[in-house]
C-alpha cells in the first residue's frame, strides 16, 4: 500500500557546473560543461516519492516568472498535486552546483520564492496535510513554517519526518517535538551534535546518536555515502552497505533515499528493513546516472535492479 505524502519543500532552477575539481581560494579555471535542470530538496524528493507511485501533494512557492509556471508544469507531468504550489514575488529559488569528476558536489543555494513560504500557505493546505500518511519537509524553507505544517500533522496523527538539510547547528526545540523520524546525512548530523564529520560506526553510534536522542530525536536515520547508511529506529541499531555502482553524480542521491522511504514507510516503522533495502537500491540507481530529477528511478527500476542482484524485497 502506497503511502499519502504531502512535501513542504524546495522548489530550485539548479545550474550544473562540471569541473575537474574544486577551484581554490582566487583561482581561475574553466568549467568542462553547464546545463540547467529543475531540482531543490523538496521537489526531488517529491519526484522520488511519485515515481514509486506515492499520492504526492506538494507545499511550496515560486515565483512570478517563467521558472515558476515551468516547474509547476513539470510536478503535474509527475502526477504530483500543485494546488499548493504559491506564486510570491521573488524570483523562483536557485542553485549552483560545481559537479567534480569524481561525481562529488559542492552546492549554493538561493532561496528566493523559498523563503517567502509562510504559516498562512501552510494553513491553506491544512485539510491535506490532516488526511496525509506522511509529512516530509527539509530546511530550504522557513523553519517556522515547517514547524507550523509539522504540529498540524501530528495533532492528526500523521508521521512527519525531518532531513535537516542545508546544515543546522541546531533545531527549534517545537520541530524536534513534532518529528517523528529525522534522516540526516552524516555532515549535517554532526553539526546539529557540535561534532566533526564521520562515518566512524562508533562515533556515529555512542556520540553523535546519543546526543541526538538527549534533544528529543530517538529515531534516526543517518546516511553516509559510499560507507553506507546508519540507523536507530524503536531501539534497534545497525549500519548498512551501499550498493556499489559506478558513480557519475551524487546529486540527488540523499533526496531520492529519503523519497524512496516516505512512498512507503509504515507508520508504526514495520517494514523498515525493506524500506531502507529498496532505498538504497534507489540512490545507488540515481548516482550512476547524472542530474538530478533526471536521475530519479521509477518503481519498475528499483524491482529490475533487485531481480538481478537477486535480492528478495518482501510485499509493502
Amino acid at each position: 500500500m502506497m503511502n499519502k505524502i504531502v512535501v513542504i519543500g524546495s522548489l530550485n532552477i539548479d545550474l550544473i557546473t562540471k569541473v575537474g575539481r574544486l577551484p581554490v581560494q582566487g583561482e581561475t579555471m574553466l568549467v568542462r560543461e553547464q546545463e540547467n535542470s529543475f531540482g531543490g530538496k523538496g521537489a526531488n524528493q517529491a519526484v522520488a516519492a511519485a515515481r514509486q507511485g506515492a499520492d504526492v501533494t506538494f507545499i511550496g512557492a515560486v515565483g512570478n516568472d517563467e521558472n515558476g509556471v515551468a516547474f509547476k508544469k513539470l510536478l503535474r507531468q509527475e502526477n504530483i498535486n500543485t494546488d499548493y504550489i504559491v506564486s510570491k514575488n521573488k524570483s523562483t529559488g536557485s542553485a549552483v552546483i560545481l559537479l567534480e569528476e569524481n561525481g562529488h558536489n559542492t552546492i549554493l543555494v538561493n532561496g528566493g520564492a523559498n523563503m517567502c513560504l509562510n504559516i498562512a500557505d501552510i494553513q491553506k493546505a491544512k485539510q491535506s496535510i490532516q488526511e496525509a500518511d506522511v509529512v516530509v519537509a527539509q530546511l530550504e524553507v522557513p523553519s517556522e513554517t515547517v514547524t507550523e505544517a509539522f504540529k498540524i500533522a501530528k495533532q492528526a496523527g500523521v508521521m512527519t519526518i525531518l532531513n535537516p538539510a542545508p546544515v543546522r547547528q541546531s533545531l527549534d526545540k517545537t520541530l524536534i517535538r513534532y518529528t517523528d523520524l529525522v534522516i540526516p546525512n552524516e555532515t549535517e548530523a554532526a553539526s546539529l551534535t557540535n561534532e566533526k564529520p564521520t562515518t566512524d560506526l562508533s562515533i556515529i553510534e555512542h556520540t553523535i546518536y546519543q546526543d541526538l536522542k538527549a534533544q528529543g530525536l530517538n529515531n534516526v536515520i543517518i546516511t553516509l555515502g559510499d560507507k553506507g547508511v546508519y540507523y536507530n529506529v524503536l531501539n534497534k541499531s545497525e549500519r548498512l552497505p551501499i550498493f556499489k555502482v559506478n558513480t557519475l553524480d551524487t546529486t540527488a542521491a540523499g533526496d531520492t533515499f529519503i523519497g524512496t522511504i516516505i512512498s512507503e514507510i509504515h507508520t508504526d516503522f514495520s517494514n523498515l528493513e525493506d524500506v531502507l533495502l529498496r532505498s538504497r537500491i534507489a540512490s545507488s540507481i540515481a548516482v550512476s546516472r547524472e542530474g538530478a530529477i533526471a536521475s530519479i528511478p521509477y518503481r519498475e527500476d528499483i524491482v529490475e535492479q533487485l531481480a538481478q542482484r537477486n535480492i528478495s524485497a518482501g510485499v509493502l
